[in-house]
């Protein structure tokens, strides 16, 4: 391999001739080689349009050649365009902060400027990493404010595959709101409730957890950039946070604030580390959702065997003819990693120090990984699961009419001691509630079949009772 050498304050280093990044790139990959992880492409993806936005706004007031701004745009559209990909290769678990990342980008953006303007990789002119490509920016207040921007470009196609579930299981919905069931409280016989219900309360828990996820996203609308080396930014034109933020705007399409305060931004995480809390609150209930699947779909001879879930694969490789629960299977295990990516942001934003967090670089993969894998896990889940869900009507019936909680529906009338006395019964001769109460002639038959309407057990009102009777005063 042709290599060439570089030289930095610590001295020098071959590096790939034909590699776009550089000696501080190299020296990164020496000192961390731990994970084999490159980074995520929305952290390359920020930082580039970081990069960007500042080559136009040098360019607008002058501080930066024209030519060296328009080669580093350039270089900065290529990149965002899909090319140079293979040039980022700094581990995630890297130096505090995110310096070797950050340099990275700076190195590839102004080897391939120089190489749009007919220099050489490596010469660092006219375009220098340093001097040029991170004009004004520190990477105290890059990072932190990638990690804000990278995450709010994510937020759109995760609040589709989020909107998208819930509408296919408030789908469901509506397609078994005739579907009588028994319900189940620690996992014991309860009280009726429609098939329909179940997965329309499901619909609701989504749509409430992505409003929560959107209401955190608005605080990181609020960019630190210019904030420099600590938050006071030094060597920074005053004119420059603001129009850093309308130039990511408009390239960005999507609303942004300057920072009220960018000391504080900077060396509080919090906005991050509320963000990612609502991920995880959000993954607890749809694993919780995906869980209740599995249990539904138990069986199908020695479980619950109450809906049927689509085949995607052959589910085991000894046992002819099974198949799993696969699809909820997988968000089950996406949801659990999103609980434990976010342990690992909280605890990374308590670490911050003074003027500076420096758990950034493991803060923006776990936060990044979430929103990316639940997204994933939720269009997957809407695609390949819940949009094919059939209700088994039969075994819905079966297991209702066999509850022993129905006994609940004659307490107002025969009183909870008596009524609890037939459900023990029921269960110990294995007789249903209903024959039960006839054969016991606990209540007149008209009143009994009154009270053991199935469907009105499924809505609010004493059973039994007219609507007028059923209300209080």
């Amino acid at each position: 391999m042709k290599t060439r050498v570089e030289k930095d304050p610590l001295g020098e280093l071959e590096v790939p001739g034909s590699a776009l990044y550089g000696i501080q790139t190299v020296r990164a990959q020496q000192n961390f080689p731990i994970s084999g992880l490159k980074p995520l492409a929305v952290f390359v993806d920020a930082v580039v349009h970081i990069k960007r936005a500042a080559a136009l706004t040098h360019k607008h007031t002058a501080r930066l050649d024209g030519a060296l701004a328009d080669a580093i745009v350039s270089a900065a559209d290529e990149v965002l365009a899909g090319a140079h990909r293979d040039q980022f290769v700094v581990d995630p678990y890297q130096a505090g902060a995110g310096t070797s990342h950050h340099m990275n980008v700076n190195e590839v953006l102004a080897n391939r400027a120089n190489e749009l303007l007919g220099g050489a990789r490596g010469a660092y002119t006219p375009v220098h990493p340093n001097d040029h490509v991170n004009m004004a920016q520190s990477t105290n207040d890059v990072i932190p404010t990638a990690i804000r921007l990278g995450s709010l470009m994510l937020l759109e196609p995760f609040a589709r595959a989020a909107n998208d579930l819930a509408d296919s299981l408030a789908a469901k919905g509506r397609e078994f709101d005739d579907v009588l069931k028994s319900g189940r409280t620690h996992l014991q016989d309860a009280m009726p409730i429609r098939l329909g219900q179940e997965f329309t309360a499901y619909a609701r828990t989504m749509r409430r957890n992505l409003t929560r996820v959107q209401q955190a996203a608005e605080y990181l609308r609020e960019l630190a950039i210019g904030g420099s080396a600590v938050g006071t930014g030094v060597n920074v034109e005053p004119q420059y946070p603001a129009l850093m933020v309308q130039q990511l705007q408009e390239a960005l399409g999507m609303p942004l604030r300057e920072a009220e305060d960018r000391i504080e931004l900077m060396q509080s995480m919090s906005d991050a580390a509320a963000f990612s809390a609502t991920l995880r609150v959000l993954a607890i209930d749809l694993s919780k959702i995906v869980s209740d699947l599995r249990l539904l779909v138990s069986g199908p001879r020695t479980g619950l065997d109450e809906i049927v879930l689509p085949a995607v694969q052959p589910g085991s490789s000894i046992m002819p003819g099974k198949v799993n629960p696969s699809i909820p299977e997988m968000v089950n295990q996406v949801c659990l990693q999103v609980v434990g990516n976010d342990t690992c942001v909280s605890l990374a934003a308590e670490h911050g120090q003074l003027q500076l967090n420096v758990m950034m670089p493991v803060m923006a993969q776990n936060i990044f990984m979430s929103v990316e894998i639940l997204t994933n896990a939720m269009r997957m889940l809407d695609h390949n699961c819940v949009r094919g869900i059939t209700a088994n009507r039969d075994m819905c019936a079966y297991w209702l009419e066999r509850s022993a909680a129905l006994a609940t529906a004659l307490a107002p009338e025969i009183g909870y001691a008596r009524a609890a006395e037939l459900s023990k019964q029921s269960v110990s001769e294995g007789v249903l509630i209903r024959d039960l109460a006839q054969r016991e002639k606990v209540l007149p038959p008209a009143q009994l079949e009154a009270a053991l309407d199935l469907r009105r057990l499924t809505e609010i009102g004493l059973p039994g009772r007219g609507d007028s009777e059923a209300r209080l005063p």
